[in-house]
């Protein structure tokens, strides 16, 4: 046990290290000086330091186990009301998203309805010839990012702030990044086409599995596949510098309470909604926390398994180096929780 708490904080200061390091040399000045500014007492203070830096609204969900959760919310909901941040405001969650994809592929198999180790031309026949390799490229390598198909969000084509294209479209007929399982490299395209698999396997849209076998066992309520599943006025605003537009309408995704993100992700890393063999095979498959990023909005959600604890923060601004603030905002509140557990 002591040496297990030895290592665990010789990794606390290697990372604490490395993330004062990065800061010092790639961060706007103002990023680097707020980095380096003495903690306050409290997270709601850091909250309200950090919209002053440019944000208009952000939500922190602590779950720690043992404590009764918590909220801290700093900012606007919608910038023509002016009303404060809502902490059961719904929130475009982006590549968070991918964990629930991937807890869905485990479960489908280790029932036997998928073989991880088929390839993608077996499951969507019509890639057969428009995406390259997609004889060779198996769900496995989708899921874990190492298929070589091209991110369509990185598409010349492909625009943030407009809906009028298929997107399918802009990952078919593009020439491979690398050959299958030669490489890493995050891609969106990749939980797309899982997506359309697991629609094809189960003869529904894919969100409808996900629902039923991880959803509904954890009283998730408040998740959803898409914006026009929920009505906009629980929708919390999103914003990007330099517009004044509210971007809650553009469809991004799921979309979540931080509650229940937070819900989900502890039962994630915990296994709740796995059997045995799902544990073993989430575990060689993919991670257990995510970052979120779409026009508007900006996700964190780990666990941290050292105080048994987990952090959702959800920030409704980007544009410039906003994603740099907001990991920089995440460790500070992090380091406020460490350092003050009556906050729990």
């Amino acid at each position: 046990m002591k040496n297990q708490k030895f290592i665990t904080n010789i990794m606390r200061v290697v990372a604490a290290m490395v993330t004062f390091v990065s800061i010092y040399l790639f961060a706007p000045w103002e990023y680097a000086w707020y980095y380096l500014q003495p903690l306050p007492a409290t997270v709601q203070q850091e909250l309200n330091n950090a919209v002053e830096q440019g944000i208009d609204g952000v939500l922190v969900y602590v779950d720690k186990k043992g404590s009764e959760p918590t909220y801290f919310v700093s900012g606007v909901d919608n910038r023509v009301s002016q009303q404060p941040v809502r902490p059961d405001a719904l929130f475009k969650i982006g590549s968070i998203a991918k964990l629930y994809d991937a807890a869905a592929i485990t479960k489908l198999a280790a029932a036997g309805q998928l073989v991880l180790d088929k390839h993608l031309a077996d499951y969507l026949p019509f890639t057969r010839g428009r995406i390259e390799h997609a004889e060779q490229i198996t769900v496995r390598m989708m899921v874990q990012h190492r298929s070589g198909i091209p991110n369509f969000t990185e598409h010349k084509r492909f625009h943030w702030g407009e809906l009028d294209f298929d997107i399918q479209e802009l990952i078919l007929d593009q020439p491979a990044d690398f050959a299958p399982d030669t490489d890493y490299a995050y891609s969106n395209s990749n939980y797309l086409l899982l997506q359309l698999i697991i629609a094809a396997i189960t003869g529904a849209p894919h969100g409808e599995y996900i629902e039923r076998t991880l959803l509904a066992p954890l009283g998730l309520t408040r998740t959803f596949f898409s914006v026009g599943e929920v009505n906009k006025n629980e929708l919390m605003s999103g914003y990007h510098l330099g517009y004044d537009d509210d971007l809650r309408h553009l469809d991004q995704g799921y979309v979540a309470t931080a509650k229940e993100v937070a819900i989900f992700l502890r039962a994630l890393n915990e296994g709740a909604f796995f059997t045995e063999q799902e544990r073993q095979l989430y575990a060689s498959l993919y991670g257990y926390n995510h970052n979120g990023w779409v026009l508007g909005y900006q996700s964190i959600a780990r666990y941290h398994p050292q105080e048994d604890m987990v952090v959702i923060q959800f920030v409704s601004t980007t544009g410039n180096d906003l994603v740099m603030l907001t990991g920089i905002l995440y460790d500070r509140v992090l380091r406020i929780l460490r350092k003050a557990p009556s906050q729990h």
